[in-house]
């Protein structure tokens, strides 16, 4: 049997402990090549620690994280940001409201937050709008970013995390705070990224399994900061799963003509 690809992101033993609470629990976790990953669990289960630490801007308190090759504290993160493609509620906070769309996309390059940190040529911004005309959204281009809709700025979102051809995409709950038809636009644009020959191996979290691109193949449930189950998404989604991980019994259910999950209390 041929070896395995490296990983894209490996963690090992990983824990995080603040002020005597344990966050993350010796959490062991591999990202291949070509796979889509969906993240689940409840409030408080380590969703977003995980993908902070994915993302180099958190270290645990214990254990080996190798992101890209890369090992986590003998590497330089300002570098490796570079190849990581983030879409976060805490980065859409740091970035200022009235710098314009395609900015927000091109100083992705960077890993920056603002354009006037680094030098940016006509052919960064073609890029960055073609990054956006990907998503539907390049008569966004000159708007500003803070004038937005929710649904307007994570599609902006996820234009900057491909203006790299980033080598992972980390989605930590994009599709938060929006409307059903920005959540429906936003799982399309997801899946059809998801479909494409190329495609960026990816890490979406997310509370709910309404909102599971078609096209992701693999699943880790999360429960009090440990993996209780990981694996491919047709093993894993089931009622029994589910219902142990969300600690109430579950009905899951798979539409076969669009192939897109629904979740709902038993009884």
């Amino acid at each position: 049997m041929a070896d395995r690809p490296t990983p894209v992101l490996a963690l090992d033993d990983v824990s995080l402990v603040r002020d005597d609470r344990t966050i993350l629990d010796d959490v062991s976790w591999r990202v291949h090549p070509g796979e889509r990953w969906v993240v689940l669990g409840r409030n408080g289960s380590g969703k977003t620690t995980i993908v902070r630490i994915a993302s180099l801007y958190l270290h645990p308190s214990s254990g080996t994280v190798r992101v890209l090759g890369e090992t986590l504290g003998r590497t330089d993160v300002r570098k490796l940001r570079t190849r990581i493609g983030l879409a976060s509620a805490g980065l859409a906070d740091l970035l200022r409201p009235d710098l314009p769309a395609l900015d927000v996309v091109m100083t992705a390059k960077h890993a920056a937050l603002e354009p006037w940190w680094h030098d940016y040529d006509e052919a960064d911004r073609e890029r960055a709008r073609r990054q956006l005309a990907r998503l539907g959204a390049n008569d966004l281009a000159g708007q500003p970013f803070g004038t937005l809709s929710s649904g307007e700025r994570q599609r902006v979102l996820l234009a900057r995390t491909l203006m790299t051809d980033p080598g992972l995409l980390l989605l930590d709950e994009p599709t938060a705070g929006l409307d059903l038809g920005g959540r429906e636009e936003l799982v399309t644009s997801l899946s059809a990224l998801a479909a494409e020959p190329d495609a960026s191996p990816a890490v979406l979290v997310t509370h709910h399994v309404e909102e599971i691109p078609p096209g992701f193949t693999h699943l880790l449930l999360l429960a009090a900061g440990r993996v209780l189950a990981a694996g491919t998404i047709d093993d894993l989604l089931t009622a029994p799963t589910l219902s142990a991980c969300f600690g109430l019994p579950l009905v899951v259910e798979r539409d076969p003509r669009s192939g897109r999950w629904s979740a709902r209390a038993a009884g």
